[in-house]
């Protein structure tokens, strides 16, 4: 796949690119947080899941922030904690550079490590995990958080943003990963669309009626 392949493939492809921070910041909390339950969303809009019994994680991945703002709007509609995956070397904000060092890792299968480790998910029934689509499949810090934790028993229910090339393998590479839990239908948003997919995020959440 060649690097405009990959510009369609990815969640990368943003206008201005120069203007794009990563999705991964420095002032990132060392684990799971829980966070108002309107953060993110429409003025007024309410939660549509509050009255569940059952333990939440939303666990995510982002480069460009696309990612991050579904998980947040997920966060919104579901509360619970929410949790971003951050690779102990960052990646750089250069688009090229960045491109070049995915493509490497997933040819190396690479494990990178992450940040603040989140290794026992015990207390929590439903596992949300989102990501860009890198190369037609996960980002491998993704692969390096799910080999952590044990799935079994868990409900897994998958996201993800693309910049043209929708789903690809990323939901099939998940499944690999997570083996014993129970995986949902996913939702895979297109990039330039993340930040204002509430309408769509809604939808999703209601179908799942976790």
């Amino acid at each position: 796949m060649n690097r405009r392949s990959f510009l369609k493939s990815s969640a990368f492809s943003l206008m201005g690119l120069a203007a794009v921070c990563l999705g991964c910041s420095s002032q990132q909390p060392a684990a799971a947080t829980t966070a108002a339950a309107n953060t993110n969303t429409e003025q007024g809009a309410q939660p549509t899941m509050n009255s569940t019994n059952k333990k939440i994680l939303i666990a995510y991945f982002s480069w460009s922030g696309n990612t991050k703002a579904v998980a947040e709007a997920i966060h919104a509609r579901t509360g619970g904690d929410i949790y971003e995956i951050v690779p102990e070397t960052p990646y750089s904000q250069n688009y090229s550079a960045t491109v070049d060092k995915a493509k490497q890792e997933q040819q190396n299968n690479a494990r990178p490590a992450i940040k603040n480790r989140l290794t026992d998910i015990s207390q929590y029934d439903i596992v949300f995990i989102g990501y860009p689509n890198w190369w037609g499949s996960l980002p491998m810090p993704v692969a390096t958080f799910m080999e952590g934790c044990s799935w079994q028993g868990k409900t897994v229910a998958p996201f993800f943003t693309h910049g043209g090339g929708g789903v690809q393998n990323c939901d099939r590479d998940l499944r690999k990963l997570a083996a014993g839990a129970d995986i949902t239908e996913y939702l895979c948003l297109s990039g330039n669309r993340a930040r204002n997919s509430q309408s769509e995020i809604d939808t999703w959440l209601h179908k799942l009626a976790l």
